[in-house]
């Protein structure tokens, strides 16, 4: 067979964050991507602002936290809200409502210069137009693609589109993408020339909601929700003048004196791709759901398929790892989104309901005094009760994981927790900035670093020790953790179905 010439291990579309995450995620993999958006640059409009808890942990396990900024520039707020019931979130330990106040714009430019530090190619002005089908249960994904230089063909391993709700390579590949109709329409704004008083989480007035938040000095974000405004075309376009009318029917207060930087609407229309792989052609972010915004959390899932995803892409696009491992991203991934969209879809109907709904939000006030529901509540929107279904068997059909211990952290995320080691203290956030897999000895055990030798380069083993006693490693002897920062498997002084977990994810050992 003639051996075709890749324009990239990888095409990603889309340079939302999504995207930039990704071609990020698949450069400390070690593949070569290629990100490509139709837009010739970053409209520097932020319908996002902020992301959740988790998020903010995906950054840090990166290192690029920091690069959001300090001080008040990353403020988080301990209150939050489910469908503008308000309660503390500090129920759930290590949570909260997020990083506030972060424009969009700011995180796509964050993620853009992290992945090009990185060797990403990150492409403007390059449109998808066409996906040639006939190859995408061959060796690669071909597509059409609209340049600054004219029409050419390209041709990578694989295609993922991360180019939002209305996803030309969803489109092109054919993946069905079922769900609910808007059924309303909502605004959001950033005006100039008026004082408002903040609404950071929202206020619902009998005729209807609306947010407010200073971005800068002279410039707030409105977002305003009449009740009984009709769903609109997605090509129609909205006018300051009728956000500050609908603004006026909700507060009383006019706003008609002032100006808009730049206006849209949106709905609460809730889709989810049936499948997030077809083939060569995989989907993140948007493109995969679509829901009513609730508290950032759509570009903070996007971000977390991307991690899930990005380590995965990597490994089998590059040959390391068999292609069976992309099927563990639809598994782990679409249940995550299918609970996204159940969450944002009550709170819809808590928050922007009505009189109604009142009911249903004085019975959920009622129960936010309870600490069990504080907690569950926070956990789902804060993103930090997430946990794949691992199971004790690590996947290779014959039962390895049989003996394994599972331990209550097996599929879950491992927070931030501080370490003790030869090198002195560290962090596990810290050990993750590579991208590796990272494997904790906890015990000094000889057999657990012998197990994983094969894997080295993909797999950091690090010998150390929690800094406290009352650790969420308590109990565990070693730990092994995908670069995603989810626990794949854990001893408690064996090595039984470490080498089996080590192949599932991090693929064939080399041979030495």
């Amino acid at each position: 067979m003639q051996d075709i010439t890749m324009d990239a291990d990888v095409i990603v579309v889309g340079a939302g964050p999504t995207g930039l995450m990704l071609a990020g995620e698949l450069r400390l993999g070690g593949a070569e991507v290629i990100v490509l958006d139709k837009l010739a640059e970053p409209t520097g409009q932020s319908r996002g602002l902020g992301f959740t808890a988790r998020a903010m942990e995906v950054f840090d396990q990166r290192g690029i936290l920091p690069r959001f900024g300090q001080g008040e520039s990353l403020a988080v707020s301990d209150v939050g809200h489910f469908g503008g019931v308000q309660f503390d979130f500090t129920a759930l330990e290590g949570a909260h409502f997020g990083a506030r106040g972060i424009p969009q714009s700011q995180t796509e430019a964050v993620l853009a210069g992290w992945a090009a530090d990185l060797g990403a190619d990150i492409r403007h002005g390059h449109e998808v137009l066409a996906l040639d089908e006939t190859f995408l249960d061959g060796d690669h994904a071909e597509i059409t693609v609209v340049t600054p230089d004219g029409v050419r063909r390209m041709r990578a391993r694989y295609l993922v589109g991360c180019d939002g709700g209305k996803s030309t390579v969803r489109k092109l590949a054919s993946i069905d993408f079922p769900g609910t109709e808007a059924t309303r329409a909502m605004f959001l704004a950033d005006i100039t020339g008026v004082d408002l008083t903040p609404r950071y989480l929202g206020e619902t007035l009998p005729n209807g909601m609306v947010m407010a938040a200073p971005l800068k000095e002279g410039v707030h974000r409105i977002i305003v929700c009449p009740h009984g405004a009709a769903a609109r075309s997605a090509e129609d376009t909205v006018t300051f003048a009728e956000v500050a009318k609908a603004w006026e029917h909700i507060t009383g207060e006019d706003i008609s004196g002032g100006g808009a930087e730049w206006v849209s609407f949106f709905s609460d229309a809730t889709r989810q791709a049936a499948d997030y792989r077809r083939g060569r052609v995989l989907l993140a972010g948007d493109a995969a759901h679509i829901h009513l915004p609730a508290g950032g959390q759509g570009l903070s899932t996007g971000v977390q398929d991307a991690v899930n995803l990005g380590f995965k892409l990597a490994a089998v696009a590059t040959g390391r790892a068999d292609e069976a491992l992309l099927d563990t991203y639809h598994d782990e991934r679409h249940p995550v989104g299918r609970r996204l969209l159940m969450n944002t879809r009550a709170q819809g109907l808590v928050f922007l309901g009505g009189a109604k709904a009142e009911p249903l939000r004085s019975i959920l006030t009622e129960l936010t005094g309870h600490d069990v529901v504080r907690r569950h509540l926070a956990g789902i929107v804060s993103h930090l009760d997430i946990r794949y279904d691992l199971g004790a068997d690590t996947g290779d059909g014959e039962g390895a994981g049989e003996g394994q211990d599972v331990h209550p952290l097996l599929g879950r995320r491992l927070p931030k927790t501080e370490l003790t080691g030869p090198d002195g203290v560290t962090d596990t956030f810290r050990l993750l900035h590579a991208g590796h897999g990272l494997l904790l000895d906890l015990t000094g055990d000889v057999r657990v670093r012998e197990a994983a030798a094969a894997w080295s380069g993909r797999v950091d083993t690090v010998t150390a020790s929690p800094a406290g006693r009352d650790t969420v490693l308590a109990g565990a002897a070693a730990v092994l953790v995908r670069p995603d920062g989810h626990v794949a498997w854990t001893g408690s002084g064996t090595t039984d179905g470490l080498q089996a977990a080590l192949t599932r994810w991090f693929g064939t050992p080399a041979q030495h």
